[in-house]
């Protein structure tokens, strides 16, 4: 099966020349053509998945399928965007490139997600070599009310969606660090393998967070990449994103070394949850909870915006522990 077979059979969908909403050209061309809605700005992300470096060669290719789009959805949910179609560029390795029951599930799974949010495959590339999925997505959002990360203030709360660090442990799980329970380690794979990005929560968001970001690298990295933009300082409960975590797994551990520290270690420094970290003022906390409760999400009060700069660590004695809590750099 040459490329441009391949590409037909697994990953052209229809006819492209009228295709309908935002897309005015799709795959068949040099380039596709997007047009946004009046008012609308468009929102713009590209992120890689390698083999080896963000997911394990095991993987379901189904689930691999739906993780390239989603860790792209959730940049679009972090700018509070909707998206609009995404590009793929896609290396194979000569046995994947034969291997059709792959390529068939890889596609079922990239565009069941991408159905799920009308967003549709407009074009990219493939070429051989070491596996590597690499996708461009394309949103919009309302002209001026996308959300950033430089708008925190001091006195603003901090805010998770749903249960950071869980990701981290199924990865460690995978490799034989740490024994979960099946229960436990099947919401955890999931999470790892299948996150959910929460594009409606960033819509809801817009007019009331002043900041947000997705976590894709660890909490207290990607929160001091909100820090840095806008100025400020944080101080962070962990004791109360350690009870989150710890209440999501189903007698979370059988491993007699999984500790109160592993469980904080995974909920500040784990990666690959893309969930969304995000800012308020106080006088919007009710606000919040109303469209976290819209948008089927839950979200927990973990922290606050200080004036200066710096990350506060704080215990379950409200006093500071030690920071040596670092999250995923893949050059360090």
């Amino acid at each position: 099966m040459g490329e441009f077979e391949l590409i037909e059979r697994f990953f052209r969908r229809g006819a492209t020349t009228t295709p309908a909403g935002p897309v005015a050209l799709g795959i068949g061309d040099d380039c596709a053509l997007l047009q946004p809605a009046p008012g609308q700005q468009l929102a713009i992300s590209t992120d890689m998945l390698v083999e080896g470096r963000h997911f394990l060669e095991d993987t379901d290719p189904a689930a691999l399928g739906h993780k390239a789009l989603a860790v792209n959805l959730s940049d679009l949910a972090a700018c509070g965007a909707e998206p609009l179609a995404f590009t793929l560029a896609l290396a194979l390795p000569p046995e994947r490139a034969r291997d059709e029951a792959w390529l068939g599930s890889l596609a079922q799974g990239l565009f069941a997600l991408a159905d799920a949010h009308h967003c549709a495959l407009v074009g990219g590339d493939t070429t051989a070599g070491p596996l590597n999925l690499c996708i461009t997505v394309f949103g919009q959002v309302p002209a001026g009310r996308a959300l950033r990360r430089d708008g925190a203030c001091a006195g603003d709360d901090i805010w998770v969606s749903g249960t950071p660090g869980r990701a981290r442990l199924g990865l460690q799980a995978l490799r034989g660090e740490i024994t979960l329970t099946p229960a436990a380690l099947a919401l955890a794979r999931a999470q790892l393998e299948r996150p959910t990005p929460r594009l409606a929560l960033g819509r809801t968001l817009r007019g009331i967070a002043s900041s947000a970001i997705d976590v894709s690298d660890g909490l207290v990295g990607d929160l001091g990449h909100v820090l840095a933009a806008s100025s400020v300082g944080a101080a962070i409960d962990t004791a109360t994103l350690v009870q989150v975590l710890a209440d999501s797994l189903p007698s979370p551990g059988s491993d007699p070394h999984l500790s109160e520290d592993d469980l904080r270690t995974a909920a500040l420094s784990g990666g690959d949850d893309y969930e969304l970290a995000f800012t308020a003022a106080p006088g919007l906390r009710a606000a919040v909870l109303a469209t976290a409760q819209a948008s089927g999400t839950p979200v927990t009060r973990v922290g606050h915006i200080e004036a200066a700069p710096g990350l506060r660590l704080l215990g379950a004695d409200g006093q500071p522990i030690s920071p040596h809590y670092r999250s995923f750099d893949h050059f360090a």
